[in-house]
């Protein structure tokens, strides 16, 4: 079992190293590291981290926001990290921890009231198309 850590900071301007110092007191034992903007796709640190995990290791972040740019993208990585038999855990967002019960409870909750909120928006916007579509149907909205 490795205990990998990954830092990022989006410009070369920002330093890495609080992160690298909060990395090393959870017992990190690589720290992958890249100065790059987490809009980017191809963060070539964090794709050769994912690329090592195996089961049983367990990746570590000092804030969720350091890892992923967006919910959607924070999902397909914790869906990849646990693909792969390891374990997770946010540093300073303690409750995204998967290497505890509580913590996997927290991350699982956290999925459902999100994937709750977009089935109420795409209910939302089919409604909304339908309105529309019937509206257009009957001349009530000229194109």
């Amino acid at each position: 079992m490795a205990v990998y850590g990954y830092a990022r900071v989006s410009t070369d301007g920002q330093s890495l190293s609080a992160q690298l110092i909060e990395l090393k007191a959870a017992k990190c034992t690589k720290i992958f590291q890249e100065k790059i903007s987490g809009v980017r796709s191809d963060r070539k640190q964090l794709t050769r981290l994912m690329t090592v995990l195996a089961k049983g290791d367990v990746l570590v972040v000092t804030r969720l926001d350091r890892l992923a740019r967006s919910t959607r993208d924070l999902l397909n990585l914790l869906g990849t990290i646990a693909e792969k038999g390891a374990d997770f855990k946010s540093l300073r967002d303690t409750w995204a921890d998967t290497t505890t019960a509580h913590g996997r409870l927290m991350l699982t909750a956290r999925t459902l009231a999100g994937l709750g909120s977009w089935c109420c928006l795409a209910y939302q916007v089919t409604v909304a198309g339908i309105c529309v579509a019937a509206l257009l149907k009957i001349g009530e909205i000229h194109t």
